[in-house]
């Protein structure tokens, strides 16, 4: 996976004629919170910043929907 930068992907969503707030509003996301990810403000380590990251490309990771099983494991091992 390649990793976007914040102006490629403010590039990306100018190229597709979509303004920054609307891709905000469209994902459920604060349009000032997606200006301070994109801006280099936020380190995007948890919460909805982690997300605005991952959903943009500037980030690689996985977005948990349930923290309280964040740790299970969801693969089994294979018997050596």
């Amino acid at each position: 996976m390649i990793l976007r930068t914040a102006a490629e992907a403010r590039a990306e969503l100018q190229s597709k004629g979509i303004s920054i707030t609307q891709w905000a509003i469209a994902n459920k996301f604060s349009p000032n919170l997606v200006f301070e990810v994109l801006g280099g403000r936020k380190k995007c380590v948890r919460g909805q910043a982690h997300e605005i990251a991952i959903k943009l490309g500037m980030k690689a990771g996985e977005i948990c929907t349930d923290p309280a099983n964040a740790l299970c494991q969801t693969r089994r091992r294979s018997a050596a």
